[in-house]
């Protein structure tokens, strides 16, 4: 059997973390089978889904890695779950309601007041032609829900929390059609699944009770339901929820205002909540081979930004010059291989690159003791034993030793306390602008 997954977005807000997560395990999966994966945007709900949001979507799947194989939008297809409409109520499967949302209200508390579970009554199959009729004078528009074939228990093998069962008689008949005619997420999910041929669908554990249900309408549709794998829930590190229309912990916001690596974020959404390691990836190949369902825990899953950035930082430390030239201006590779053990995220560079070119003004705290070290500084070129030579002569003349001997030429060099070794470093700034600093000037 040739694998198809989907990941299913609505373009209603941006993509955090954990949406990604759902992309990230879905296209791992994917790739590994040899697999085809689809990207679905959910757009039925008009009025909030916009293309801005959809472009959005494209680029931080595209900046991740997580390459799609085909498109489709659920603005499409209107058509075609209108004829899934007319099947299940041809079928006796779909029937109209007509109570308010204040009437359902009131008829959930009533029955939780007796200790009842709040399950939908069926009253809409019991309407009268006569008690239709009057909604409609009222000026009511029904909304259309799915007849469960009851009594019944759906029971599968969950590719992640092994053996599931629910007992759809403790749920209510679900909501396919709004009063306003628009579709809820359910049926064109269903009706696309089914037409393209889904073979697994992977999502959060808070989607289980919907596919207990959603096993029944692929079976009244004529499709055969997909293999299903339920993800624990991703909160964040005190255990709230993420949400994705307030832009908490966004994509957009880790790339382009905090400045991560795409792969510091592969490296931790792959991992978080398995039995793996989290261990940072220059690339996506070993996350892809190293993928297996039986690896992720039930357990809830924290994710916690300081986790990104010791990632960002380590993936960072070992990534090669060519992988990161085209985003460098003004950075060779002799200064990249020199100062990347040094930074945390790729914009730090610029702190090195000014260091080189300038200008910068040094950090002077005895101008008397630089004066000396400048009277002392080898001629040019320099090369990586300058800085050990000059040091050792610098100790000789002025009895300076340790930290008071090494701390205040880096300084006024660098005007920094702290960064890469000052033997490698040094030979690529120019002499002049070395000797200028040593004399307390912007250079």
């Amino acid at each position: 059997m040739s694998v198809k997954v989907r990941f299913a977005p609505s373009p209603t807000g941006l993509l955090h973390v954990g949406n990604i997560r759902t992309a990230l395990v879905n296209w791992l999966f994917c790739r590994q089978q040899g697999g085809t994966f689809l990207l679905r945007f959910d757009d039925t709900d008009a009025a909030r889904s916009t293309e801005d949001f959809a472009e959005a979507i494209e680029r931080d799947l595209t900046w991740l890695g997580l390459t799609w194989d085909e498109t489709a939008r659920q603005s499409d297809r209107i058509d075609r779950y209108a004829q899934a409409v007319e099947k299940l109520k041809a079928d006796g499967r779909l029937y109209p309601c007509y109570e308010t949302g204040q009437e359902l209200e009131l008829k959930r508390k009533v029955q939780l007041g007796q200790g009842k579970p709040p399950v939908y009554d069926r009253a809409g199959l019991s309407l009268t032609e006569g008690e239709i009729a009057t909604y409609e004078a009222e000026g009511r528009a029904p909304h259309w829900r799915f007849k469960l074939n009851l009594p019944a228990r759906v029971e599968w093998h969950d590719l992640v929390k092994g053996p599931l069962s629910f007992d759809l008689e403790a749920l209510s008949d679900p909501i396919l059609i709004r009063g306003d005619g628009s579709f809820l997420y359910t049926l064109p999910s269903v009706v696309d699944d089914i037409d393209f041929e889904i073979t697994h669908i992977m999502r959060g554990e808070d989607h289980a009770t919907n596919s207990a249900v959603q096993t029944q309408l692929f079976e009244a549709l004529g499709g055969r339901t997909p293999a299903y794998a339920h993800f624990s829930l991703l909160t964040g590190a005190g255990g709230e929820g993420l949400s994705k229309r307030l832009g908490t912990a966004s994509i957009q916001s880790y790339r382009d205002e905090d400045g991560l690596e795409a792969m510091s974020i592969n490296s931790l959404l792959a991992r978080l909540g398995s039995s793996e390691p989290i261990e940072p990836m220059t690339s996506l190949e070993p996350l892809i081979a190293g993928f297996y369902f039986a690896k992720y825990s039930r357990s809830t899953a924290k994710f916690d930004p300081k986790d990104l950035e010791v990632l960002n930082a380590k993936i960072l430390h070992q990534t090669d010059f060519s992988a990161v030239a085209d985003r460098l201006d003004g950075v060779d590779e002799a200064l990249w291989n020199i100062c990347r053990n040094n930074i945390n995220k790729l914009n730090d560079i610029n702190m090195f690159r000014t260091i080189v070119k300038g200008p910068l003004e040094p950090k002077i705290e005895d101008q008397s003791f630089l004066d000396q070290a400048l009277g002392l500084l080898p001629a040019a070129p320099w090369d990586e034993t300058t800085w050990k030579s000059w040091t050792t002569v610098v100790k000789e003349q002025t009895g300076a030793k340790g930290r008071s001997l090494f701390m205040p030429l880096r300084q006024a060099i660098t005007g920094m306390d702290h960064g890469p070794e000052m033997g490698a470093l040094l030979p690529l700034i120019d002499p002049e602008i070395v000797k200028a600093r040593l004399q307390g000037k912007v250079a």
